[in-house]
């Protein structure tokens, strides 16, 4: 490995003339900035600048032979980095400010590299830094680039420790890629059998990356960015014997349930409004389902939200394992925690369900409540609504069906790019721009609803989704995300209306998305073959997804399993160590059998001249503890004279068989072919020893 000063040259050498240590140097370096790059998302700028630079400068050094930097470089650069850190995270600790120092200290380092030492701790740094990566994302392609610079620096590693000379790097990768499959089963049992004890075994509590698809609140506008995202939110699999989805009109997914408005934003009401508002364990009584119960499970994937999206109406609690939902009044489940973590859970739903309070209820009252001084032209169009001639006696379901046919036939459209809305977004929308994305439509219709006094919220979650032909799973993106309205009428309760189906029914019915435009190769690719880019999407989630299955979402509740299915009738984490402990006890006895077995069986060479060894003692003949053929054959003579020379021949002749075989000169050093030592074993039963020593 990387030495002191080189000399100095006054040009680089060529790749095949460097020396043994600039060309390990150079790919040590190739390795390191493999592990780094990954982080390129998640580090502030300056530190993977300052990692280039201390990598490139590093490997200048080391293509051109110059020495290495003074010290006082190495201590300013580390102050520096010191301060980058703090003032970049304003503290020195936790999870981002100290994956941000270990990546500058592994850049840093490499200037250090003056003995195998220092290589070693480059090494180390290495792997812990590999092992930060999954701070940030357990993703597959991150697991993926990570064991591609585990066999890198494994290589590294056994490379700095082969014997002087040039040996080759893929000799150094072949062992490495072997140390690694012999390290693959350890590293399975581990996984399959190590106790899960939350919250040790998940993220950090400061994994805060995640990105939802939905906020605690809603402003025009923001579920509008959403569209261009393509992002997983979540992934469905339906439980019922053909694994049959419900109907595509049906497949919403509730989340969050707006009923305030101040004009701007829509916000939930607020706790004290509700009567313990996360404290329910079931649905509100007044929840009335029919038809079919759809079983389904869902990965969620983590966005930081106590959210559990449901499909609607999820009537029990979803199974969570050790953790517990709870359900709000709006028929929302909540856990008591974000989910920073993905998350599997299954639960039932009735798509044919009704509920809400009867007439009278004091807190329909604040579903009818708007904000003084916005929207008047929305109020004036209500109240000629109401004088309507045509709309006389008309019930609130007839309003409804007004309003929607006005969303059908009054020019109106859905965009990602309905401009920038002012003050009063639902004058806007009704009479001068016609044109919105679900956000804005949802807003407007229930600001009309509201003005024409009938109780009506905001309801946001996913719509729709896409089925993966490959693993059967349902896919919803960011770009599902979607807004749509809740009325009250007498005698039905909380009804859903979705405004934006009357604008674009292929919104909701046959699953149309709007989306962003492609670019120039995503739009080649698609030109060439329309089928290409959707197959190889579906092909890579159907890989992601059963990663994120069997080995993100490996919980302690599936180890158990495994238990119940091996024989345990109540299984614990106790049992887990017992059978993990069962397990590498019993490997290492295997091993030590086989260690038995390979030095009786894979040299015979050695067993046969033990075994003429033995049978000398035996006579008499005194041999030293380890001794050659050809030493033995000496004492031989030496003791006996003519008659020690039979056992002298035969030693030489096991000599020759291991040191001058009658094949290619590749083969000396071999061990012997096994017919070959299976004679020389019958000579020596067959062979004339003296009867007594001379």
């Amino acid at each position: 490995m990387p030495g002191g000063p080189g000399p100095v040259l006054n040009r680089p050498l060529p790749t095949s003339q460097l020396p043994r240590d600039s060309r390990d140097t150079l790919f040590l370096l190739a390795v390191v900035a493999w592990v780094v790059l990954p982080h390129a998302a998640n580090l502030p700028a300056w530190t993977l600048l300052m990692a280039c630079l201390a990598l490139g400068w590093r490997g200048w050094l080391a293509w051109h032979a110059r020495p290495l930097p003074a010290r006082w470089w190495l201590l300013g650069l580390l102050l520096l980095a010191m301060a980058g850190t703090f003032w970049s995270h304003k503290t020195l600790l936790g999870r981002d400010a100290g994956v941000t120092l270990v990546v500058a200290l592994l850049a840093l380092k490499t200037l250090e590299m003056r003995a195998r030492r220092d290589a070693f701790v480059v090494f180390f740094l290495g792997f812990f830094t590999m092992l930060t990566h999954f701070f940030f994302s357990q993703s597959l392609l991150v697991a993926l680039a990570m064991l591609l610079g585990l066999l890198g620096l494994l290589t590294a590693l056994i490379n700095a420790n082969l014997p002087a000379g040039r040996p080759p790097l893929a000799t150094s990768a072949g062992l490495a890629l072997r140390m690694t499959a012999w390290g693959a089963p350890v590293m399975v049992a581990l996984f399959v059998l190590f106790p899960r004890v939350a919250p040790l075994w998940g993220l950090p509590a400061d994994a805060q990356g995640a990105r939802s698809g939905l906020s605690s609140r809603m402003s025009v506008g923001d579920v509008t960015e959403l569209a261009l995202d393509d992002a997983i939110a979540f992934r469905v699999r339906f439980l019922n014997a053909n694994g049959a989805a419900p109907e595509q009109r049906q497949l919403y997914f509730r989340g969050p349930v707006f009923s305030s408005f101040d004009g701007r934003e829509w916000k939930p009401r607020q706790p004290e409004e509700l009567v313990n508002q996360v404290l329910y364990r079931r649905p509100p009584a007044s929840l009335k389902t029919q038809g079919t119960p759809v079983p389904y499970e869902m990965t969620l994937e983590p966005n930081n939200r106590p959210w559990l999206l449901t499909l609607d109406a999820t009537v029990e609690a979803p199974r969570l394992g050790p953790q517990i939902a709870y359900a709000t009044p709006e028929l929302q489940w909540v856990m008591a925690r974000p989910v920073t973590e993905l998350l599997r859970y299954q639960a039932v739903a009735y798509p044919d369900f009704s509920y809400g309070p009867t007439a009278g209820d004091p807190l329909l009252r604040q579903e009818t409540e708007l904000p003084a001084g916005y929207n008047p032209r929305t109020l004036q169009l209500a109240s000629e609504m109401r004088r309507d001639p045509k709309l006389a006696g008309a019930d609130d379901g007839a309003l409804v069906q007004q309003v929607l046919n006005r969303l059908a036939t009054g020019g109106y459209s859905y965009t990602l790019e309905p401009g920038l809305y002012g003050r009063d977004t639902a004058d806007e929308f009704w009479f001068d721009r016609k044109a919105g994305f679900c956000e804005h439509v949802a807003s407007s219709f229930v600001v009309l609803m509201r003005a024409l006094d009938i109780p009506a919220r905001v309801v946001t979650g996913y719509q729709g989704g896409e089925r993966n032909p490959l693993d059967g799973y349902w896919t919803l993106r960011q770009s599902d995300a979607h807004a749509w309205a809740e009325v009250w009428l007498n005698g039905r309760g909380w009804v859903r209306i979705d405004p934006t189906a009357a604008i674009a029914p292929g919104r909701v019915g046959s699953m149309q998305r709007l989306v962003a435009p492609r670019g120039l190769v995503a739009s080649a690719l698609v030109t060439m073959s329309p089928g290409l880019m959707q197959s190889l999407r579906g092909l890579w989630e159907a890989t992601n997804n059963r990663w994120n299955q069997w080995v993100l979402n490996y919980t302690q509740g599936r180890q158990l399993d495994l238990l119940r299915k091996l024989g345990f009738e109540a299984p614990s984490w106790e049992d887990l160590v017992l059978l993990l402990g069962g397990l590498l006890a019993a490997s290492a006895l295997g091993a030590g059998a086989w260690q038995l077995w390979d030095r009786r069986q894979h040299d015979p060479w050695l067993r046969l001249l033990n075994q003429a060894q033995t049978l000398a003692r035996a006579r008499g003949l005194e041999t030293p503890g380890v001794a050659t053929p050809r030493t033995l054959g000496r004492l031989a003579l030496e003791r006996w004279g003519p008659a020690g020379q039979p056992l002298h021949d035969w030693l030489l002749q096991l000599e020759r068989l291991r040191y001058a075989p009658p094949a290619p000169p590749a083969s000396i050093g071999r061990p012997p072919t096994a017919s070959a030592l299976k004679d020389l074993e019958r000579q020596l039963r067959r062979l004339n020893w003296p009867t007594r020593p001379t």
